[in-house]
């Protein structure tokens, strides 16, 4: 059998086309894994195992949640960046993964902004500004600036690490508020809310699922959210920008993927995504959780990434912040 140049031309760029032809038809054919990096059982595992599973179903593959905690988020980040760029390996990162590590660290594996292919902003947790009344005699914000003032360095704040969202919220209100106080890392956040409740420390910026378990103590109270203005689950409780002019803080997470993961797949994610988190149900279990769902598009995500890092990059070279 003979063929003359035209046939052969169609036929063997028709060879040519079917890889990625075929790899687009055929994704996903085995399970994905989604990596978390921090312990199972924080808010962004619940996060990540309530949306895999309605995200599983759209997709027609399993999404396996793995947690790969460590270095602030960088143990787990790096595992994805350094992933094929094919579909089977996502990441829900934060705050500290896409905007703060890149000015914390003296050296990353990774580059947020050059390695990853984002999907999707996907919620952000409100953080709350805790006092014990005991310890610190203030019950508002400009209270507490105006004892700071009195004493400047002389008030203890708990974080639950060093560079993590609360302790560069608190940065970020000393610097606005220009007062100076003293920041005490703790290894999580159930010691440095023990120590808040005992009384050894006065204040914290905390996440409102942590916050609002600890309200029924008599002394522990909130004086005011990092929200630009009153957050639903505090009604009452005013945001730090009524005594400091633009002050804002979040905890926030996005979906991400490899750079140079497939656009198609990209857009796979991201729609089944955006299914999961419209649902009734799920978005309702998420804001009794404590957290605010979000969606956009890749490049809203990109864009937010990039404005996060700048904002919090001023804040963590004003407070000379680094972690070897």
């Amino acid at each position: 059998m003979t063929l003359d140049r035209r046939t052969f031309l169609m036929a063997t760029g028709a060879v040519l086309a079917a890889p990625s032809s075929s790899f687009a038809q055929s994704w996903p054919s085995r399970p994905i894994h989604l990596i978390v990096p921090y312990p199972a059982g924080g808010g962004t595992d619940y996060f990540a195992r309530l949306v895999a599973t309605p995200m599983s179903q759209t997709l027609g593959q399993q999404i396996v949640v793995e947690n790969r905690p460590g270095a602030g988020t960088n143990l787990g980040a790096e595992q994805v960046a350094r992933a094929q760029p094919d579909g089977y390996t996502f990441l829900l990162g934060d705050t500290a993964t896409y905007a703060a590590n890149k000015s914390l660290y003296a050296k990353l594996n990774f580059d947020a902004e050059k390695d990853f292919a984002p999907i999707s902003l996907t919620g952000r947790f409100a953080v709350v500004l805790l006092v014990n009344t005991d310890k610190l005699k203030v019950n508002s914000v400009k209270e507490l600036i105006d004892e700071a003032k009195k004493a400047p360095g002389k008030i203890d704040y708990a974080s639950v690490g060093v560079g993590s969202p609360f302790h560069l919220a608190a940065e970020l209100f000393a610097q606005s508020a220009g007062i100076k106080l003293n920041h005490v890392p703790y290894r999580g956040a159930a010691p440095a809310i023990q120590d808040l409740v005992g009384g050894q420390i006065g204040m914290m910026f905390i996440d409102f699922a942590t916050a609002r378990g600890q309200l029924t103590n008599k002394q522990i109270k909130a004086i005011a959210v990092a929200s630009p203005g009153e957050f639903y689950g505090l009604p009452g409780v005013p945001p730090v920008s009524k005594d400091v002019p633009g002050y804002e803080a979040w905890a926030w997470q996005g979906f991400v993927l490899p750079a140079k993961t497939p656009a198609d797949i990209v857009t796979k994610f991201h729609d089944a995504y955006v299914k999961a988190v419209t649902d009734p149900e799920i978005k309702q279990k998420l804001i009794g959780a404590g957290i605010d769902p979000l969606q956009s598009s890749p490049a809203e995500m990109a864009a937010y990434m990039k404005s996060e890092s700048d904002k919090w990059a001023k804040v963590i070279k004003s407070a000379n912040i680094r972690i070897e």
